[in-house]
């Protein structure tokens, strides 16, 4: 079980090192003191029920309906370009540093959690395929069960990382300028992703089977 175990979290670590908006998000809640604790765990029990849905043979879904990969795409296009949009057009308003900043609520900061986790087929392809894919070749659905709780740990691990790292240069970029800086390119960060996301998504409509191709597969 323990080879299981390093299997899965190495197989996480692989893919989580990339630059992502969910990243982004953790990290930009440490240095905004937006309940970050909360926002880990948060984003951490996202990534557990992907994970842990790809375990039990979820994977089998996308292949099935193919249209939902598309749905998700679209829906996570439209939320990060509009989060990424929203950091140029309220930049006044997130100064860490200013004392009259809106702080989220913690329901707020958890359902940004689940938004930035879950608006993403990109999370589903690496939770659900990937992983639960990998995790297949075990018989024994113990065995498969130790790969997600590995990967699922590296996620905490993660974040939590993440988490500390920004605490500590909370004293860095305690300064209107620096944070102005911060924001505008994680805002272009995320406005990036979102045009990666947009042909990821276009390129998934073509490999969608249209209606008459599923009714002529069924009818075989």
């Amino acid at each position: 079980m323990d080879q299981m175990f390093l299997e899965g979290f190495l197989l996480q670590a692989s893919l989580i090192f990339a630059l992502g908006a969910q990243n982004i998000f953790v990290l930009e809640s440490g240095l905004k003191k937006q309940h970050p604790m909360v926002v880990s765990f948060a984003c951490f029990f996202c990534d557990l029920t992907l994970i842990m849905l790809g375990v039990a043979g979820a994977a089998t879904l996308f292949s099935l309906f193919p249209s939902m990969k598309v749905f998700i795409g679209v829906v996570g296009i439209l939320f990060l370009f509009y989060y990424g949009w929203s950091k140029f057009i309220s930049i006044e308003e997130m100064e860490i540093s200013h004392p009259s900043s809106k702080k989220d609520t913690v329901k707020q900061s958890i359902l940004k959690s689940m938004a930035f986790s879950l608006l993403n087929p990109h999370a589903y392809l690496d939770g659900i395929v990937l992983i639960g894919g990998y995790s297949a070749k075990y018989d024994d659905f113990q065995m498969r069960l130790a790969v997600g709780f590995g990967a699922a740990c590296f996620s905490l691990v993660w974040f939590l990382l993440l988490t500390t790292a920004s605490s500590s240069m909370i004293p860095i970029f305690n300064n209107p300028k620096r944070m102005r800086f911060i924001m505008c390119s994680s805002g272009a960060v995320l406005i990036f992703l979102s045009g990666k996301l947009s042909m990821d998504v276009y390129s998934w409509v073509y490999e969608t089977p249209t209606a008459s191709e599923l009714i002529s597969f069924t009818a075989k």
